[in-house]
């Protein structure tokens, strides 16, 4: 992945649809932009949304890919890695199969539960993964590891020269709850190893806080169900004239519909996206009622993926946010999942969605007004924020 991931759910980055849900993952291993007057300006459509999900890559052709799953079970194979193969060998590197098994667990993962040991992970250095973040209550914590701490092998293998895409897939594991996982840390000069037994964690994507300044952070680790209104709530309670602070540095996305209702947090209607599926072009809009006056900057990252970075491409195009941080991950790709005839479920690249200035972010990423990454990042942010009239 790169600098940044959500917890171990995200897998790897790419994206899932549920039900008629247009979804952006990346992993997906799970950033903000400009339109001016000049563009479109209407209400959301109210039909359902056709159910691509947003990542990047080639495209396969879905007719084949049945047939060569329904040859191998008919000699007796594996559908599964038979579709495996294929996708692998068609160019689309976003392209996935799950069996039935992950399916499910990553649909639940975007209903805000995942089985893990509760820890975030980011690359801190061409060979160097630490931990991020710890979820409170979860194995990770309770064994006393913390944000900081470097993790160089998961059950004996190293993952220095892992990406954290895969760094996550290790610490998911299959999924199963009550499984053990042998993490080796390092903490300064210490190295020890800690065997933490996975469980069902309820995830908590958006976190408010008031700063000393008077403005209001709001974190959002990925975009699960609920988590769009959850913003929008947490914008509405802020005191009258306060800045937000919006931090989605590490989101590794989630669902698109999700991402377009935070975006209705801060806009006025319009739109959010376009994106195009098999040559047809479509768009996304942001309801009407958003507070448009409120000042915001936006905090991004490496981590800030697909629907992140779609959130972060129309608050930046239609010149709502000052964006701050670094270079985004650049997953913009749209996907269809097909069911196989094993009922595995392979997700395959059929467009790519653009901000609504017509950026497209596939393999580029957003590039934030303020470039400026480590660990004084955030007290940056604060500093713009205030100088918009968003702080004491």
């Amino acid at each position: 992945m790169r600098a940044g991931a959500g917890p171990e759910f995200c897998r790897r980055p790419r994206g899932v649809l549920r039900g008629a849900a247009l979804t952006l993952v990346f992993a997906g291993v799970l950033g903000t932009a400009a339109a001016t007057g000049s563009l479109p300006r209407r209400e959301p459509a109210r039909e359902p949304v056709p159910a691509p999900a947003v990542v990047a890559g080639g495209t396969v052709d879905r007719a084949a890919l049945d047939r060569v799953a329904a040859e191998a079970m008919a000699d007796g194979k594996s559908g599964t890695k038979a579709a495996e193969d294929f996708v692998s060998r068609s160019g689309d590197r976003w392209g996935a199969v799950y069996d039935k098994r992950e399916y499910a667990e990553f649909e639940q993962a975007l209903d805000g539960a995942y089985t893990g040991v509760g820890l975030s992970a980011r690359k801190a250095g061409p060979d160097r993964v630490e931990i991020s973040r710890v979820q409170a209550g979860g194995p990770a914590a309770r064994a006393g590891l913390r944000p900081g701490d470097r993790l160089t092998a998961v059950d004996g293998r190293p993952v220095g020269g892992l990406s954290v895409s895969e760094v996550v897939s290790l610490l998911r594991g299959g999924g199963v709850p009550g499984s053990t996982i042998t993490l080796r840390i390092e903490r300064g000069r210490a190295v020890w190893t800690e065997t933490l037994r996975r469980a069902r964690l309820a995830t908590d994507p958006v976190t408010v806080r008031r700063l000393d300044d008077g403005a209001v952070l709001i974190r959002v680790s990925a975009f699960t169900k609920g988590t769009g209104e959850r913003v929008r709530a947490a914008v509405r309670s802020a005191p009258a004239g306060a800045g937000i602070l919006l931090d989605l540095r590490g989101n590794s996305g989630g669902l698109l519909a999700e991402a377009a209702t935070a975006a209705s947090a801060f806009l006025d209607g319009g739109l959010v996206a376009t994106y195009d599926v098999d040559g047809e072009q479509r768009a996304v809009y942001a309801e009407s009622g958003g507070d448009t006056v409120r000042p915001l900057v936006a905090l991004v990252d490496g981590g800030t993926m697909s629907a992140a970075e779609l959130l972060t491409g129309a608050l930046k195009d239609r010149g709502r946010a000052v964006t701050v941080g670094t270079r985004t991950f650049g997953k913009g790709a749209v996907q269809m999942p097909s069911t196989l005839p094993d009922g595995s479920v392979a997700e395959l690249t059929v467009g790519h969605y653009r901000t609504p200035a017509g950026h497209a972010v596939d393999g580029r990423g957003i590039v934030p007004d303020l470039v400026l990454g480590g660990t004084g990042a955030e007290k940056r942010a604060r500093t713009v924020l205030s100088g918009l009239g968003g702080g004491s």
